[in-house]
């Protein structure tokens, strides 16, 4: 029997199981099996699509495109980027193009469709956004979102917040900050799929059965998305309305594109910090981009590698500064528009 075979022997076992307190725990264990499965088969996808051809990631972080055929996403792509992509919609090369915006260069990865190319699976599970490209009268996302979701990305989506320790005796012992959603009888079951017979369970939310599964699976991959609906320009006036979390755009009449770039950026978590050399201007041409949260320490690594050894101290401008000028060290946190001057030891 094949993988797929047992994942779906296994499914109708579940849709089959009345659903009740007792069976619970019974069908903890089923998912379990299920997901301990497609980890095998992602594996193999994984492994052949390293065969394949792959793009070498570059720039200050990488963006993909998933949706239907016909969506538009290779155009824009090259409304975006500038790149020469594939006039054929079913491709199967990965056409990378480079995004320049507020300093940044945002890698922007055209991919063929997910559903039927292990590269393009790989490079989406690689990517630090994926934006999810559809159009007004094409076809659902919904088996992309399955794909996904099958293949471990979980997109806008933060990781369990469950500490699992494993111990040496004791059998299972769980503890809770909150009202943890799922009993210990499920959370023995789908540990003991896992061949954990012993720990010490810490749960900080409020989980089901799949959340506590994903805290327990290491090909697990939490990416943030976007949607986009391309090709309004199709629409009526009075038709352009959308939900608040949709972007709506045209990669033919540029509708959007702006916002979009923005939201890209942002989404990244990407700032930008300004170096200032000593009785010098700041050169606010050409940022340092980092991700936020970074600190004086990281912008320090960034450089050059003997710079966190060399540190004196840090002056900052700006609004991570308590005052302009502020002399700060490793362990400061910096801000988007940051002008920072690092003097090292001589």
């Amino acid at each position: 029997m094949s993988i797929e075979e047992e994942i779906r022997a296994l499914e109708e076992e579940i849709l089959r199981t009345q659903k009740n307190k007792a069976t619970e725990h019974h069908i903890g264990r089923l998912k379990a099996k299920i997901a301990r499965l497609r980890e095998e088969q992602e594996k193999r996808t994984a492994s052949r699509a390293k065969k394949g051809k792959g793009v070498r990631k570059s720039g200050d972080a990488t963006v993909t495109l998933v949706g239907p055929v016909g969506a538009g996403k290779s155009t824009l792509v090259s409304r975006l980027t500038g790149a020469r992509t594939s006039e054929d919609p079913y491709s199967m090369e990965i056409t990378p193009g480079i995004l320049q915006h507020r300093g940044a260069k945002i890698q922007i990865l055209d991919v063929p469709d997910i559903t039927v190319s292990g590269d393009a699976l790989s490079a989406v599970r690689d990517s630090d956004l994926v934006l999810l490209v559809t159009e007004p009268y094409g076809g659902q996302l919904d088996p992309y979102l399955n794909r996904l979701y099958q293949s471990g990305v979980r997109l806008n989506q933060n990781p369990p917040s469950v500490l699992i320790r494993k111990t040496s005796r004791g059998g299972i012992s769980v503890t809770s900050t909150v009202d943890p959603g799922i009993d210990k009888g499920s959370i023995e079951a789908i540990l003991r799929e896992y061949k954990i017979h012993s720990a010490d369970v810490l749960i900080r939310e409020r989980l089901t059965q799949e959340r506590f599964i994903d805290a327990l699976e290491a090909n697990r991959r939490y990416i943030k998305a976007i949607h986009v609906m391309n090709k309004v320009d199709i629409l009526d006036p009075d038709e352009l309305e959308f939900d608040g979390d949709v972007i709506p755009t045209s990669a033919v009449d540029g509708t959007g594109l702006e916002r979009l770039k923005d939201e890209i950026f942002e989404r990244l978590d990407l700032i930008r910090i300004f170096m200032k050399p000593q009785g010098k201007p700041p050169d606010l041409d050409e940022p340092m981009i980092m991700r936020r949260g970074a600190n004086i320490g990281d912008l320090c690594d960034r450089i050059h590698k003997d710079f966190r050894q060399r540190f004196r101290y840090a002056t900052v401008w700006g609004s991570s500064a308590k005052h302009n000028g502020q002399r700060a060290g490793l362990d400061h946190i910096l801000s988007d528009g940051d002008i920072v001057t690092i003097v090292l030891e001589k």
